[in-house]
């Protein structure tokens, strides 16, 4: 059954561009499960070249948030549609820095992204203003903006290994996420060894499958499993429920 496109509108500079909204379904899972269908979804679908000879990378990401928790309690409530930001890094490198703006509408999501110097990132860590003029990208203007008008700023890390697989028809991607750590320790997003702890159960781990317009029947077969459990919190969420000390924030 062919399910309905779901898109959006954007207007920049007096022209409209289509957004097209991608599902993201989230599903934590027992080691011995995520393994088990990491080898099944291997035998079909393509492991991302970005992985390298590693066969998998390593994220971490600043979140944001404003003096009420509003991305936070936005997540525990459920609140629709809802945004945040974040800068992410891949492998630790300070090469390719990218600020991310994610949209969520029910299980769709949107994603906007610019470039970050090594500087303006360094600058926005401390909780300032970093410098800006008309050739700033929008998106980090939008940030700027917030953090001026809703004090948002950079509360935790949050870091985990991934291996992920594609299939480019339908733009279908599954990965699988270990080792979702958090930190508190803004100041430390570069260093090799971050201080963090775990966020879930030992042997708990997580798979994310998304997708544009459907997900193919033979890919959905492969993921069957009844002791996958959907989520609909956040790494963010699980990340900032507890802090560094393990009391509630």
């Amino acid at each position: 059954m062919t399910k309905k496109r779901f898109v959006n509108i954007v207007y920049l500079k007096g022209k409209s561009l289509e957004k097209k909204y991608r599902h993201e379904y989230k599903y934590l899972s027992p080691e011995y499960i995520l393994s088990y269908l990491q080898k099944r979804v291997g035998m079909v679908l393509q492991l991302d070249p970005h992985t390298g000879d590693a066969k998998q990378y390593s994220i971490r990401s600043i979140y944001f948030d404003d003096m009420y928790n509003t991305c936070y309690r936005e997540n525990e409530n459920g609140t629709d549609p809802r945004e945040k930001f974040r800068i992410r890094i891949y492998n630790g490198s300070t090469e390719h820095i990218k600020l991310e703006l994610k949209q969520k509408e029910k299980t769709k999501c949107f994603k906007y992204s610019a470039p970050l110097s090594f500087e303006q990132c360094k600058t926005i860590m401390q909780g300032k203003i970093p410098q800006y003029d008309s050739t700033t990208p929008f998106l980090v203007k939008k940030l700027i903006a917030r953090m001026k008008l809703v004090q948002l700023r950079p509360v935790c890390i949050v870091s985990y290994e991934r291996v992920p697989y594609i299939w480019t028809a339908g733009n279908v991607r599954i990965t699988f996420d270990r080792n979702i750590r958090s930190s508190s320790d803004i100041n430390a997003f570069f260093d090799k060894e971050l201080p963090a702890r775990p966020v879930l159960e030992s042997g708990i781990n997580m798979v994310e499958v998304k997708f544009d317009e459907l997900l193919p029947d033979f890919i959905y077969e492969l993921l069957q499993s009844s002791r996958l459990v959907q989520t609909a919190f956040s790494k963010y969420y699980l990340c900032r429920r507890y802090n560094m000390t393990g009391e509630s924030i």
